[in-house]
């Protein structure tokens, strides 16, 4: 079932079910009182990312703040998405950009990398926190992913699951084709690596192509920024061994 897009969609941390009925929090007060002028009767939709989405009226609204009253479910909460994206921090604006973007794209775990040319290596978690939420609440996504704290590439590759293959970007691939290698996948669980604007060293494409869940794959001819490479390589895999496929067919 899609969203529905004309009502004001907005994440809640509060258990939710009918009857239900709480305080917005400060930010999402001012937001819903001063901001969208919402008055008593208005209506909104409300996630938390474990009960579905419902339907809410805004039951009063004071110095205080605004209360909501939950009304009747709109759509059951799906199960969470199981793509891994494992990504370099990249600076604020653009890290910013990347999380909304794996957010929009279906990934259900964001996982920060460090490598060799990591820019960033203490990413904000909170503030990538308040980002995948605004996106979920934009594109109408129920399962806010989980974002695990940064660890270092050989960190990752030794304790990664065996079953769960990991896909990451190699600018020094010998072909400009995507498709070929993806198409021989055959696990059903997929991670993405994307790497830092540097790109990957040497010393780490080699770590890489030794683990035996590994494939590479080219991003095209040209070159890309890291957070455009992010949403190439999400966007191909989805198509080919994702939920893209799975809804089309």
């Amino acid at each position: 079932m899609r969203a529905n897009y004309k009502l004001q969609r907005l994440f809640m941390p509060h258990d939710l079910g009918p009857g239900a009925a709480f305080e917005a929090d400060r930010a999402q007060s001012h937001y819903l009182a001063h901001v969208l002028r919402m008055g008593e009767g208005a209506e909104l939709l409300v996630f938390n990312g474990r009960d579905g989405e419902w339907r809410a009226r805004v039951a009063a609204v004071s110095k205080k703040g605004v209360r909501l009253a939950v009304e009747h479910a709109e759509r059951p909460q799906p199960p969470a998405p199981d793509l891994v994206y494992a990504f370099a921090p990249l600076k604020v604006g653009r890290l910013d950009y990347m999380v909304q973007k794996a957010v929009e794209m279906g990934a259900g775990v964001l996982q920060p990398v460090v490598t060799q040319h990591t820019q960033v290596t203490r990413p904000p978690l909170e503030k990538m926190q308040a980002n995948m939420i605004e996106a979920a609440e934009q594109c109408g996504v129920l399962s806010i992913p989980l974002l695990r704290p940064p660890v270092k590439l050989d960190l990752l590759l030794a304790g990664w699951e065996k079953d769960r293959r990991l896909v990451f970007c190699n600018e020094s691939a010998g072909t400009n084709d995507p498709l070929a290698a993806l198409r021989a996948v055959t696990e059903a669980k997929i991670g993405v690596l994307v790497g830092p604007e540097g790109g990957f060293s040497d010393e780490e494409r080699r770590l890489l192509t030794a683990q035996p869940f590994v494939t590479a794959i080219p991003l095209g001819p040209r070159i890309l920024r890291a957070d455009t490479a992010a949403v190439a390589a999400l966007a191909l895999v989805q198509a080919t061994l994702g939920d893209w496929r799975d809804q089309a067919g």
